[in-house]
């Protein structure tokens, strides 16, 4: 049975809206555990996402 409840970022519906106050949060703490600066431009929904994947493999962190 094919699992279904994760999407592709980019097959988001609402992908391209701006990220949440949320992701913005997550994303500065992560950068921060990674050793990163923070993205300074502003991400979509979906962007943000796979930002925060691959934010969290740098920084260590299980997915």
């Amino acid at each position: 049975m094919a699992d279904n409840t994760q999407k592709d970022p980019k097959d988001w519906v609402s992908g391209d809206d701006p990220m949440t106050a949320a992701q913005e949060s997550y994303l500065k703490t992560l950068a921060e555990q990674a050793h990163e600066s923070p993205p300074e431009d502003e991400l979509t929904k979906a962007e943000a996402s796979e930002l925060i994947d691959k934010m969290r493999q740098k920084a260590g962190l299980e997915q």
